[in-house]
């Protein structure tokens, strides 16, 4: 699990850019040595990148590693996956794409019945695979070797076979002006048809999402039904979630304004 420390590293990284051995070895009264160890340790969960002298913060071209995702804000997941439960009733047909906070979502599931979960998400189909009461289905397509996503346009293809009473969909980041973002285009085309193919769909991100940026455009949040967040910090997304109807649930502590 990421330290205190680390977690400070990454947030002066997140404001900054930018971070140096002996800035972060003064601010902590650690030894540049243990600075050093931290930031190798970050570097290899592809938080950040490392440089002469310090590290960078990774590139916006490329998504975090999926077992650090895991880690980042694991809690504020688990709390967004048990809000989206409820939203779920029994019964249901649904969508669940690739992400470590739709997994989440898949673990909140678990308890439910009668349940069909269609996924391009292995991680997905190994958890919920040992529960009779769900139905899973698997899409196909090319699987992809870092998080177990399937992508690609055979698993597209066989999305459109579908239409769900629920797509649970997640963002690799979310631009002030409502555009959800994501990193590789073969998954976005997967993303964008189970969104046009659910009668609801459910946005699950946590508001680190907010701080972050990609290259790819999946689509909008005008395009989505509930927007479950831990936090929303941006007063724009608020209006446009308020404009477009969109219901957005806050499962953390509002700051004041």
């Amino acid at each position: 699990m990421l330290i205190a420390r680390h977690n400070a590293i990454l947030e002066i990284a997140r404001q900054t850019g930018r971070v140096s051995v002996d800035d972060l070895a003064k601010r902590f009264d650690v030894s540049p040595q243990t600075i050093r160890k931290d930031l190798n340790e970050l570097c290899e969960l592809r938080l950040l990148a490392r440089t002469h002298g310090g590290a960078l913060l990774s590139s916006g071209i490329e998504n975090v590693g999926y077992e650090a995702r895991r880690i980042i804000s694991s809690k504020e997941k688990a709390d967004i996956a048990s809000k989206v439960a409820e939203v779920i009733p029994d019964n249901a047909s649904l969508f669940i794409n690739i992400g470590t906070t739709t997994e989440a979502v898949a673990q909140a599931l678990l308890q439910h019945r009668g349940l069909m979960a269609i996924t391009n998400n292995i991680n997905v189909a190994s958890l919920m695979r040992g529960y009779s009461q769900i139905e899973v289905v698997v899409a196909g397509g090319v699987l992809r070797h870092a998080d177990g996503g399937i992508v690609g346009e055979a698993a597209v293809d066989f999305m459109r076979q579908f239409k769900v009473d629920f797509a649970i969909v997640g963002a690799s980041a979310i631009d002030p002006d409502g555009s959800l973002l994501d990193y590789d285009y073969r998954e976005v085309r997967v993303t964008q048809t189970i969104m046009e193919n659910a009668r609801h769909v459910i946005l699950v991100a946590d508001s680190t999402k907010f701080e972050r940026t990609a290259p790819v455009r999946v689509g909008h949040l005008s395009q989505v039904d509930t927007f479950v967040t831990d936090q929303c910090p941006s007063e724009r997304i608020r209006q446009i979630a308020k404009e477009e109807e969109v219901d957005l649930i806050e499962t953390g502590e509002v700051d004041g304004d």
